[in-house]
């Protein structure tokens, strides 16, 4: 796709209801719109890492919510991420919530949405992900649970045990806001019991013949004190890494889009600096005992190296895609790769959590 036509193909695409311009968006991406040589990211030795026992071949990953279906993983693979987390996929397919259920908020470079895990399902998502072409990027898939399930924890489980011998690693969401009582598996007791559940299953081995690395999502609207508790469960567990964080019902008072008023989880810029806080606090409560990834605000190569700097050691995003289009990943990248080379830092993980204390610390 030249600059051109993707400029022009961004400007109608926001033309259409959200939610419209985002399947337009998918059906785009199976007919080759994205299939161009400029679009795929350069190997820059800095910034390739070694984490959970998998290669990426860069940092910046797209997160859960854009490919829920696993519908468009080789496409997507081509526009130059180092991984890519389909999802969220339930066990049973569920439609969501009613539309109207996504709202751009443009005057402030963000998105509401209280989609509710609309999925065709576990089952319709294997069948897609098993056929991917792409193995120099990492495949993650985000599961959850049916809003009506009377067995949350042995939905996680049968969805864990049947991606086994697909993901590279599957995210446990306990955090989106728009699934009632999801966010409940945050707390301790529940926690522990649901995570110490998955990692037995997890340790079924997969066709690598490696234990399946098992991550979990958080919120931003966790107070600290339950972070680090959240933490300790999760490093006593056994688990790989935490993703901080997911949307925030929280709204800061400086949003100017009409639309702010709507219901569901904000992302975008306006979540930068609670998820990158939240994330320093995360880093010092894990005392590098685990990896993590962070999320939420991220949209250009200054705020992933933020976010770096306050302890991530990958990085995701994807409402900034809605706004800045595809080479917003090889431009990311390449970015990282200059900053880390101006601070005359060798590695991209020598740059982890040196600024974690001044975030922690950051009031919000």
């Amino acid at each position: 796709m030249n600059k051109l036509l993707e400029t022009i193909s961004l400007r109608l695409l926001r033309y259409l209801p959200a939610e419209i311009a985002h399947s337009t968006t998918i059906k785009m991406l199976k007919l080759g719109f994205a299939s161009s040589k400029d679009l795929r990211a350069s190997d820059f030795s800095e910034t390739i890492s070694n984490i959970f026992e998998l290669r990426f071949r860069n940092p910046i990953g797209l997160a859960a919510g854009f490919d829920k279906d696993g519908e468009v993983f080789d496409q997507l693979a081509q526009i130059g991420p180092g991984f890519v987390e389909a999802g969220t996929l339930t066990l049973k397919p569920q439609i969501g919530n009613p539309r109207p259920r996504v709202f751009r908020l443009s005057s402030d470079n963000a998105v509401i949405n209280r989609l509710g895990f609309n999925n065709k399902g576990i089952m319709d998502g294997l069948q897609r992900l098993s056929k991917r072409k792409d193995k120099s990027v990492v495949l993650g898939v985000n599961i959850g649970i049916n809003k009506n399930t009377q067995t949350p924890v042995e939905d996680y489980v049968e969805c864990l045990t049947l991606l086994r011998n697909i993901a590279d690693y599957v995210t446990v969401n306990v955090s989106s806001p728009n699934t009632p009582g999801l966010r409940s598996f945050q707390q301790v007791e529940k926690l522990e019991e649901l995570l110490n559940t998955l990692i037995t299953a997890s340790m079924n081995h997969n066709d690598a013949n490696r234990p399946l690395p098992l991550l979990l999502k958080i919120a931003p609207d966790l107070k600290n004190e339950e972070i680090n508790e959240i933490v300790d469960v999760a490093v006593s567990s056994g688990i790989s890494g935490i993703i901080i964080s997911n949307t925030t019902l929280s709204r800061p008072g400086n949003l100017l889009d009409a639309k702010r008023g709507e219901a569901g989880g904000l992302s975008g810029a306006p979540l930068f600096e609670l998820s990158t806080q939240k994330l320093a606090q995360t880093f010092l409560a894990a005392k590098q005992r685990i990896p993590i990834i962070g999320v939420g605000g991220v949209d250009s190569a200054e705020t992933a190296y933020t976010k770096v700097k306050a302890g991530a050691s990958l990085i995701q995003l994807y409402t900034a895609l809605i706004y800045k289009g595809p080479r917003l990943f090889t431009e990311i990248n390449k970015g990282l790769s200059e900053a880390l080379k101006n601070d005359n830092i060798e590695h991209i993980s020598e740059a982890v959590g040196i600024e974690a204390d001044y975030w922690a610390s950051k009031e919000v």
